[in-house]
C-alpha cells in the first residue's frame, strides 16, 4: 500500500470542515483523502488517471456514503470534473504529483528497473502508448533530449545512442533489458544509485506527459477555489517543483493568491525514517485571495 507523505501538513493546510468540499486531484490509494475525511471534511472529490487506484479507493471508501466521489480522470481535467459534479468552487485542493509506490512495485506496470516486467510505464494503461512502443520509433536526438531534460542525466546522448543501437538488433520490451542497456552505456562502478535511475525517471515523465500543462493545472486549481480556499501541491523532483513555484509566484504577484510557503515544506526526520519516499517531497501551499 502506498504511504502518503506530509499528511499532517496537508490537513493543517486545508483545514477541512464539515460544510466544505475538497479535491484530492491525485487520489492514488486514498491516503490524503482518508486524512481529510478523518479531520472532518464534508465531501472529498478524488481524481486519478490510474483506474486501478480508483478501483482500490472505491473499496476503501465504500462505507463513506456520499462523502467521497471518485472520478477516473487526469488532474488536468479538474475544471471538467468539477463542472460535471456541479461544484463551481471548492474549499481546498491537494495534488500529490508523481508516481505511487504500488505503480513502482507492480512489475506488470513496467515502471521500475528493480522488477522485470513489460516496458509500459503508463499511469493510465487505457490511454496513450506504452514506453516499448515509443522507444521503437523515437529518433536518437529526441531521445537524448528527453533523457537529459527530464532526467538531468549527463550521459543522455550516450544512452540514447545505445538504445537506438540495441533496438536495431531486437525490440526493447522489458524493463530489465532497458536497464541493462543503460547501465552498460553509463559504464564504470556504481554503489548507492543505480545508473538506470535518472533515465527511467525521464522516460516515465515523457511517457505520461507529467510536466505538460502542470502550470495550467495550478492556475485552474486556484481559479476553482472559493475565497480563502487553499491549494497544496507536493512535488518529488526539481522540474515539477520549479513549475509550481513559478506559477504560484506569478499568481501571487497578480494578487490572485497569497503564497504561504516562501520555501517548500519538507518532511521531518521521523517521517523519513518510516517512509524514505518522503525525503524528496516538497510541499507548497497557496491561499486564494477573497
Amino acid at each position: 500500500m502506498h504511504a502518503p507523505v506530509l499528511v499532517a501538513e496537508i490537513v493543517a493546510a486545508l483545514q477541512p470542515g464539515p460544510q466544505g468540499t475538497y479535491v484530492d486531484a491525485t487520489v492514488g490509494y486514498g491516503g490524503h483523502t482518508a486524512a481529510l475525511l478523518e479531520a472532518g471534511a464534508g465531501l472529498v472529490i478524488g481524481m486519478d488517471r490510474d483506474p486501478e487506484a480508483i478501483a482500490a479507493c472505491r473499496t476503501r471508501f465504500a462505507d463513506r456514503g456520499d462523502r467521497v466521489v471518485l472520478v477516473h480522470a487526469d488532474f488536468r481535467a479538474l475544471a471538467r470534473v468539477l463542472a460535471d459534479e456541479g461544484q463551481p468552487t471548492v474549499d481546498g485542493i491537494v495534488a500529490d504529483l508523481g508516481v505511487s509506490s504500488p505503480q513502482l512495485d507492480q512489475a506488470v506496470r513496467g515502471f521500475s528497473f528493480r522488477h522485470d516486467g513489460p516496458l509500459d510505464m503508463r499511469m493510465d494503461p487505457t490511454a496513450g502508448r506504452p514506453l516499448a512502443s515509443l522507444l521503437a520509433d523515437v529518433d536518437e536526438r529526441t531521445l537524448a533530449d528527453v533523457i537529459f531534460r527530464f532526467g538531468e542525466e549527463r550521459h543522455g546522448r550516450r544512452i540514447a545512442r545505445a538504445i537506438v543501437r540495441a533496438r536495431s538488433e531486437a525490440p526493447i520490451v522489458t524493463t530489465s533489458t532497458l536497464a541493462s542497456i543503460v547501465r552498460r552505456a553509463v559504464g564504470g562502478p556504481w554503489r548507492r544509485i543505480d545508473p538506470a535511475t535518472r533515465t527511467f525517471q525521464a522516460l516515465r515523465i515523457w511517457t505520461n506527459h507529467e510536466l505538460d500543462g502542470l502550470d495550467a493545472f495550478v492556475t485552474t486549481a486556484v481559479a476553482s477555489l472559493s475565497g480563502g480556499g487553499r491549494l497544496a501541491t507536493i512535488a518529488f523532483h526539481s522540474l515539477e517543483d520549479r513549475i509550481v513555484k513559478h506559477t504560484l509566484r506569478a499568481l501571487d504577484a497578480a494578487g490572485t493568491v497569497r503564497v504561504l510557503t516562501k520555501k517548500p515544506v519538507d518532511a521531518g526526520g521521523a517521517e523519513i525514517a518510516t517512509n524514505p519516499r518522503a525525503r524528496s517531497a516538497r510541499l507548497r501551499i497557496a491561499e486564494k485571495t477573497a
